[in-house]
């Protein structure tokens, strides 16, 4: 696989930016009622006062373990974040999860209370001000930091990667790198026959080139500074500036070399630039961003990406599904298309992120992250029956799950969606999703609205068990089925619980994020 890179619930909680409120939040399960005056605006106005929210005066400490564990009160809360420690107390009425939450990790490294759900916000910005200090103990420096050996025209020896490696995780990838006049290649050994093109990103900023390889729940990272399907081995071609012979092929960078569990590698951010933006229902649009020129992204069916804006100083992060444009474009999704990136985004008016998204100019800029998310598309395998429960911009993930379902599946007899809105003008892309079901007779799509009119004949109410009884049937007694669902976290949440009084199993069963 050769990559060229070329160088010259309820609907009237503004569920778009529901995430935002729960900026620094630890775990999901509930949410606290926030006193008026507490919203992340609030926050962000709090922390640029000029108060001082450390009670340090401004001083950075350097904070014992031992310290650290002396603050571990509600109003002396101190929490450690990858070896950073914040005076979390200002935060705590602040905080959508409730201060119980918080307190869970007071005086302890919460690290992994935070990346349990949350991993992705941007936590240094959004507690700059509340920078107590760093933990005393500095981090070992990994191996992979070394100057790379000069051998003879340019080939590197196939280099092994960190030792940290768990005997559970995949067998350690090598790359090797050869030249021409004009060219250089990159070769990636991944020792996996099942790698493909979503399995890939590759990015070249400035002077600095990123390869990050998603193998099974690891990342494979090459990372330095300068400047085939199937088969387990990946070609990445850069184009020289000038026809020079190089003697190595850059200096490394954090964690060039290694291959480390993808939770713990962090999200890696690039500027896409607006190109368009749609009208889809009265308060949907379709955004349409392109990829820096040199950069390789594909987001995997089923995945999601971070989008970052700076607000008011503070940079705010917002999950989103990209879905694909095969509903606007005959039905077929261009092959190997990796140059745009297509958005549905709900704009909520009394919203902090949407808004300013919305008022992005054509030619402006967004950053857009890594692909997240647990969905393998090996669940389709041998699959017959494919259900879909969708609310609102929960239909999102279900558009590139639609396409692939219909074009890749040999086994497939019926698909089926159930989409829940408030009102017929709510429903994104309706008439494109009938003349579907129309084309293609394995398709199926049923609309429910919770506030129609009276002139609408179609279904009414909310997820029930009545409803899926009925719309839950197998083609066959035995046939083998998946239901996705997605949308505001109530209907999400009492979906699951309907589905297993069905007797449907865990397996059959897959959750997306809202």
């Amino acid at each position: 696989m050769a990559i060229p890179v070329p160088r010259t619930w309820d609907a009237g909680q503004p569920r778009g930016d529901r995430s935002l409120r729960k900026a620094f939040s630890i775990q999901t399960s509930s949410q606290v009622p926030l006193k008026q005056g507490r919203s992340l605006m609030d926050w962000i106005r709090l922390t640029k006062s000029g108060k001082d929210l450390t009670g340090l005066k401004g001083r950075l400490i350097e904070v014992t373990e031992e310290e650290l564990k002396r603050h571990n009160t509600k109003d002396d809360c101190w929490i450690c974040i990858r070896g950073f420690v914040y005076n979390v107390s200002p935060y705590m009425e602040y905080h959508p999860g409730g201060e119980d939450e918080l307190m869970r990790a007071a005086g302890s490294d919460g690290t992994d209370l935070f990346d349990q759900v949350h991993r992705w916000v941007n936590y240094e910005s959004m507690l700059k001000e509340c920078l107590v200090g760093r933990m005393a103990i500095k981090p070992t420096i990994p191996k992979d930091y070394h100057e790379e050996k000069k051998v003879l025209n340019g080939m590197l020896p196939k280099t092994q990667v960190t030792d940290t490696l768990t005997k559970e995780g995949p067998g350690s990838p090598s790359y090797d790198w050869f030249q021409t006049d004009s060219l250089v290649t990159l070769v990636i050994y991944t020792k996996q026959k099942d790698i493909n093109l979503d399995s890939v990103i590759v990015d070249h900023q400035d002077d600095s080139f990123r390869a990050e390889t998603i193998i099974k729940d690891y990342s494979y990272i090459i990372h330095i500074v300068r400047v085939i399907e199937n088969v387990g081995k990946i070609e990445i071609v850069l184009k020289k500036k000038e026809n020079t012979s190089w003697k190595r092929l850059g200096h490394p960078l954090e964690n060039h070399n290694s291959l480390i569990p993808k939770k713990d590698t962090g999200l890696n951010y690039r500027k896409c630039q607006l190109i368009s933006k749609e009208c889809v229902t009265h308060d949907t649009k379709l955004f349409c961003l392109m990829l820096p020129p040199s950069t390789h992204l594909q987001v995997p069916i089923g995945q999601h990406v971070y989008l970052k804006l700076t607000i008011t100083g503070t940079e705010i992060v917002k999950p989103y599904t990209p879905v694909s444009d095969f509903l606007l474009s005959e039905l077929k999704e261009p092959v190997l298309n990796n140059k745009y990136i297509y958005f549905l985004i709900k704009i909520y008016a009394a919203g902090l992120f949407t808004p300013e998204l919305d008022h992005l100019q054509i030619g402006d800029f967004v950053s857009v992250s890594n692909p997240e998310g647990n969905f393998k598309i090996s669940q389709f395998q041998e699959l017959e029956d494919l259900f879909l429960l969708a609310a609102g911009t929960g239909f999102t993930p279900m558009v590139k799950i639609l396409n692939y379902a219909l074009t890749n599946i040999p086994s497939l007899r019926k698909v089926k969606l159930m989409f829940f809105n408030k009102t017929e003008d709510d429903i994104i892309w309706r008439s494109q999703l009938e003349k579907l079901a129309f084309k293609d007779k394995r398709f199926q799509v049923e609309f429910v609205l919770s506030a129609p009119t009276s002139e609408w004949n179609g279904k009414q109410g909310h997820i029930s068990p009545g409803l899926l009884s009925e719309f839950l049937k197998r083609s066959l007694d035995r046939s083998k089925v998946l239901i996705c669902i997605c949308g505001p976290t109530p209907f999400t949440e009492q979906g699951i619980r309907l589905l297993q009084d069905l007797n449907f199993s865990k397996d059959e069963i897959h959750s997306f994020t809202a």
